[in-house]
């Protein structure tokens, strides 16, 4: 998920690039290797409470906690239960319960706190009815409120549902502490040096442009990509740079996986040019064996399906296992994620007043593709900024009295381009759309300037922050070959872009910005990015009621390209 790219001339890096990132995707897969693939990590949860309620001198609590998940329609789901601490008012559970975090995911946790009864004491804790036991208190937090802790500790307070029954307000029942430890098995990485001899495939032009996509096989037998090398050009005989895969991601060593290399197209869709079938197991035998692997080209026309057996073959150079830093482990060494937003004021989005424009503010607070796209992009992102003051942006209109401006300050001030919150960035855009007109053209260059500038000073003054830049747009940008040449030298800095493209504009010219389809992004002077930092995704390819949502499929690469930047930088978690 973000391996650096060379330039057209093999492997001669853009401005700072560092050919050798340690990562786990590059750009550039087709329709049969885009999928989605977000970044999950096994994280063990232990409780402890303080201060429970003195239920009196007869009665001393026995508490038990129960851990629920909400999901998106509000429906807990119960994740477990810890064992019964008896007599205790500051009990510290010793039953540890495993959770998926998922970066991209808002992960809401609602913990309930019972009392069990001494005639209920016999029974497992399993088969506790909870409607019969009393409830000692309630809480709720995200779960990245606690992983962005540097103690990954979150203290809360528990609040007594029967006393605001009784009472019309919610009264405190204690502390519940929870800690979150990230498994040991998230950081096991196998580190894979690959290579091909005779591949067979050859264009139109008679180029081969080779790359690898290694998968995991879902249970429905759908392929789940999980790493991927960098596209190499016009090589026959391709040696990649290492590619790393996270055990916790494969699911053990003898998981077969998907081994598929591809010839590379511009337009996306790439020409599949053999694969195999390997286990981890099997890739360490090849290779102390100095063994290659026959790939094969599936055969499904007809009746006949006999795969064809190809002369090229693949080899591994190279295969060790290793402990690396994790994403998290930068969150809880101090790194956090600054979220920024540039919006598109352009006229094409049509008159803000009219209910056909795409700025249009729904009266019944129903938002719009702009409002929903900050809101729940912010929504995830706010979690790793301790400060939450979000730069903010507008590109395309006209101040009033003053011309055309492509990259203005979105709460009207000319001295600084803070707004405070989510909600300020909600309540800036609302405001801006009743104080500029809409003109254009459609220009990317001036935002993401602006965004490297903050990006480069605080780069300089040794801070740790990655930022992450979202543009939403109605329209192809005018200013192409100028945007490749900012995104090239911003490949350099601790950021990444996310643009989403809103309304039924053709964007297919914009697919170049996406390394899942468009491959390297190259400045007009010759110089290709020195990673993958770009993503663009059209907001109506969201399926209404689909298991995934915009944010899950435009944030999924986001920590990968966070890691590629400090691998590439070798900066640790603790430094």
């Amino acid at each position: 998920m973000g391996n650096c790219f060379s330039d057209v001339h093999r492997r001669r890096p853009a401005i700072g690039g560092n050919s050798a990132a340690h990562s786990t995707h590059a750009g550039g897969p087709s329709h049969s290797v885009n999928s989605y693939r977000g970044l999950f990590s096994q994280i063990e949860l232990s409780l402890s409470a303080s201060n429970l309620r003195d239920l009196g001198a007869l009665s001393e609590s026995n508490p038990v906690a129960v851990i629920n998940v909400k999901g998106s329609d509000g429906t807990l789901q119960e994740l477990g239960r810890t064992e019964v601490v008896p007599k205790s008012q500051n009990p510290q559970w010793t039953t540890k319960h495993i959770i998926s975090y998922y970066f991209e995911v808002v992960q809401t946790l609602v913990f309930h706190l019972y009392n069990v009864d001494e005639q209920f004491q016999d029974l497992e804790v399993k088969m506790l009815k909870l409607d019969e036991l009393q409830l000692l208190g309630e809480a709720t937090c995200v779960l990245s409120e606690i992983i962005t802790k540097s103690s990954r500790s979150l203290t809360i307070d528990l609040m007594c549902i029967e006393d605001s029954i009784r009472t019309n307000h919610r009264g405190k029942s204690g502390h519940l502490t929870i800690c979150a430890e990230e498994c040991a098995n998230s950081k096991i990485t196998t580190e894979l040096v690959l290579r091909c001899l005779d591949l067979e495939c050859e264009d139109l032009f008679g180029r081969t442009d080779p790359f690898v996509v290694i998968s995991k096989c879902l249970d429905n037998g759908a392929p789940l990509p999980i790493c991927k090398t960098e596209v190499l050009n016009n090589d026959l005989t391709p040696v990649w740079e290492p590619v790393f895969l996270n055990i916790q991601q494969v699911g053990s060593k003898e998981t077969s996986l998907l081994i598929e290399c591809f010839n590379y197209n511009s337009n996306g869709r790439h020409d599949l040019i053999g694969k195999a079938e390997r286990s981890i197991a099997d890739i360490e035998k090849l290779h102390c064996a100095g063994e290659g692997v026959q790939l094969y080209f599936p055969n499904n026309v007809g009746n006949n399906h006999q795969n064809e057996v190809l002369k090229s073959q693949l080899y591994v150079d190279k295969i060790s296992e290793s402990v690396q830093p994790t994403f998290l482990d930068y969150i809880a060494g101090g790194w956090e994620l600054n979220f920024m937003v540039a919006i598109d004021f352009t006229a094409s989005n049509g008159n803000p007043r009219l209910p056909d424009s795409l700025h249009y503010i729904d009266p019944s607070g129903r938002h719009n593709a702009y409002q929903k796209t900050i809101s729940d992009v912010g929504e995830v992102l706010q979690f790793y900024d301790s400060v939450k003051r979000f730069p903010a942006w507008g590109f395309g209109a006209r101040p009033i009295d003053g011309p055309v401006s492509h990259c203005f300050n979105l709460n009207g001030s000319s001295n600084y381009c803070e707004v405070e919150g989510i909600q300020g960035i909600l309540k800036s855009y609302t405001s801006a759309l009743f104080n500029v007109s809409l003109a254009g053209p459609t220009l990317f260059g001036p935002v993401i300037t602006a965004a490297s500038l903050i990006a480069s000073q605080s780069l300089e003054n040794t801070q740790h922050k990655y930022y992450v830049l979202l543009i939403i747009t109605d329209g192809v940008i005018t200013d192409l070959q100028e945007t490749k040449e900012v995104l090239v030298k911003a490949s350099d800095l601790p950021l990444s872009i996310l643009i989403v493209g809103v309304g039924g504009a053709d964007y297919k010219e914009m697919e170049i910005f996406d390394a899942d389809k468009g491959g390297r992004i190259e400045s007009p002077t010759g110089l290709v990015a020195s990673r993958d930092m770009v993503h663009f995704f059209p907001f109506r390819n969201v399926k209404t009621g689909g298991e995934l949502s915009l944010v899950q499929l435009l944030l999924a690469d986001l920590p990968s390209q966070f890691l590629t930047y400090m691998r590439t930088k070798s900066n640790l978690p603790f430094s």
